[in-house]
């Protein structure tokens, strides 16, 4: 379960980023002028926003691993075994390539961006759109192993 916390935290601080970022842009903001500061924040403040989603999740979403444990009376071996299904099957395996594509995009468009000696602003906005994608996507594989988790401890 290591990968996945790795990859939740980045998710996580990208995620709420892009909500505190992006949720007020609006399509004629693609202003003529930007700075490669701009590029900058907008790359670490998703790295800092996707470590709080994670923070908020994994703690809950553990707790309730424990629950089912408890519940099924599985020792710390069976735990093991058992509980990779809640965090790793198909499903969660196509989120994770999303998350994948979606931050090697973000890092490189934001390193072109602050690299440019006269920055792109629409590469900017094209950043904070990917941004949203992938707190989307984020959102998403969280809610689904939320929702498979709970209806294994509702049985």
């Amino acid at each position: 379960m290591g990968g996945f916390r790795g990859r939740a935290a980045i998710a996580a601080g990208i995620g709420l980023a892009i909500v505190s970022c992006c949720s007020g842009l609006r399509a004629d903001e693609t202003s003529a002028t930007c700075a490669k500061e701009d590029f900058e924040s907008v790359v670490e403040t998703a790295s800092g926003s996707l470590r709080d989603l994670n923070n908020q999740n994994r703690p809950v979403f553990q707790e309730k691993l424990r629950e089912l444990k408890e519940k099924r009376n599985w020792t710390h071996d069976d735990f093991i075994v058992q509980a990779r299904p809640f965090v790793k099957d198909e499903k969660t395996a196509v989120y994770d390539k999303t998350t994948d594509e979606l931050l090697s995009a973000i890092a490189s468009m934001g390193q072109e961006g602050a690299a440019a000696a006269a920055p792109d602003c629409a590469l900017l906005l094209e950043l904070r759109a990917r941004m949203k994608m992938l707190v989307d996507t984020q959102s998403a594989k969280w809610n689904y192993m939320f929702e498979k988790l709970d209806a294994e401890i509702a049985k």
